[in-house]
């Protein structure tokens, strides 16, 4: 089982004052404590709840249910590339299959490097930017192998 950080348990106290009931704050606190330790262990949900004053089952639940949860180690870019319709039909199979040979990695994996976790994804909400990828948060849209070439080439 992972340590918690001084600065994360700073954060979480802080986040605590904001709730009436700790419980409430599990979306936030899994966050953080990904931050802290880049993913969530099963065997670190029972130290969640135990926070939280909450059974271990429910932290589970919500840490399987929303794919923003890692489950294992993931690389220091994760790229999450829509397959929604709109997606699709503007070429995001076509990208997710460029994607897979320039970075030499598969859907749901990190490449050998380390440096990027490639992942589909049933919807970004970014639909007038098809086809669209979002990496670590930032959404880049209307790609082309050109405009993957230079942003993979800033991110190395």
């Amino acid at each position: 089982m992972k340590e918690i950080s001084k600065e994360a348990r700073e954060k979480i106290k802080n986040l605590f004052s904001r709730y009436p009931d700790k419980r409430s704050s599990l979306l936030e606190v899994l966050h953080i404590l990904q931050d802290d330790w880049g993913y969530i262990e099963e065997e670190d949900e029972e130290k969640i709840a135990e926070l939280l004053d909450m059974n271990p089952v429910n932290v589970h639940e919500v840490v399987t249910f929303y794919t923003m949860y890692y489950r294992r180690p993931v690389g220091r870019y994760v790229i999450k590339v829509c397959r929604n319709l709109t997606c699709t039909l503007m070429g995001g199979e076509t990208i997710i299959n460029y994607l897979r040979k320039k970075l030499k990695v598969e859907l749901g994996n990190t490449s050998s490097d380390g440096k990027f976790t490639l992942e589909a994804v049933e919807c970004l909400g970014a639909c007038e930017l098809a086809p669209v990828m979002e990496i670590n948060g930032e959404f880049y849209g209307h790609l082309t192998p050109e405009k993957i070439d230079k942003v993979i080439e800033e991110l190395k």
